[in-house]
C-alpha cells in the first residue's frame, strides 16, 4: 500500500473489461462527462448516476473506472476487491464504490472496509454511494440535457440572471422572457454549470425556485 500513491494509475486501464452479452442483470455502458471531455465505463445504471452527479458536481479532473484490484485477508481467507471509480478533483482523491443500500450484504461490507482503510493509508477519501436523495437524479439528468456548450444569440441570459436575483419560479422566469422555449433550455444550462441552482430535494417543475448559484460570476 505504501507505493500506491506513487504508481501511475492515471494511466492505466480498468482493471477488467466491461462486458455485454444477452440476459445479463447489470447494465454496462459508457457515460461522457463535460469534466473530462471523455467517455468512461460504468457496470450498472447506479454507476452510470454516479458519474453523472459527479459530473454537475464540478470539481472533477479526471474519473477512473475500476482503477486497481485489492487483495486482503479475512477471518475467512483472502479476498479480492476492485473498487468501482478513482475520482480525482480539486476537493482531493476519491476512492468510491458504488451498491444499492438494499444489496449489501456482509462480504461486502468487508469489501469496502478493505477499500476505506486502503484509502487511508494513501491519504485519500473513501465514499460508499448507496442511496440517493429522492429527486436528485432525475434533476440532475435533466438538466444534463443542456449541458453542452450553449450560445446566446438572442441575448436571454440577462433575464434568467435577473430573474433568479428575484428569486422567481422556473416557469416565472421563462415565462417573462421574449423567447419563452429558449429561456427554458437556457435555465436547464445556467442549473447544470451550476450558475443558477434549485433545491435538488424537490422534482424540477415551473414552480420551482430558481436563485443565483455558486458560479454565478
Amino acid at each position: 500500500m505504501a507505493d500506491l500513491v506513487a504508481a501511475p494509475v492515471t494511466r492505466l486501464g480498468p482493471m477488467r473489461g466491461f462486458t455485454w452479452r444477452r440476459e445479463q442483470r447489470h447494465r454496462p455502458g459508457l457515460e461522457y462527462m463535460v469534466s473530462t471531455g471523455r467517455l468512461h465505463g460504468f457496470e450498472s445504471l447506479e454507476e452510470a448516476g454516479l458519474l453523472l452527479v459527479l459530473d454537475f458536481a464540478g470539481n472533477v479532473v479526471e474519473v477512473l473506472s475500476q482503477p486497481l484490484r485489492l487483495k486482503f485477508r479475512t477471518a475467512g481467507g483472502w479476498r479480492r476487491h476492485t473498487p468501482d471509480f478513482l475520482v480525482i478533483s480539486d476537493l482531493g482523491i476519491w476512492l468510491v464504490d458504488v451498491r444499492p443500500a438494499d444489496l449489501i450484504g456482509d462480504k461486502d461490507r468487508e469489501s469496502f472496509a478493505a477499500a476505506a482503510e486502503a484509502a487511508l493509508a494513501c491519504g485519500w477519501h473513501y465514499t460508499l454511494a448507496a442511496r440517493w436523495k429522492p429527486y436528485v437524479l432525475m434533476t440532475v439528468d435533466e438538466m444534463s440535457s443542456r449541458r453542452r456548450p450553449l450560445a446566446d444569440p438572442l441575448g436571454v441570459r440577462p433575464g434568467l440572471f435577473a430573474g433568479a436575483r428575484e428569486a422567481m419560479t422556473f416557469g416565472e422566469i421563462a415565462v417573462e422572457s421574449t423567447f419563452e422555449p429558449v429561456a427554458r433550455a437556457h435555465l436547464l444550462h445556467l442549473l447544470w454549470h451550476r450558475r443558477l441552482g434549485i433545491d435538488l430535494g424537490r422534482p424540477l417543475a415551473d414552480r420551482s425556485t430558481v436563485v443565483l448559484g455558486s458560479e454565478a460570476s
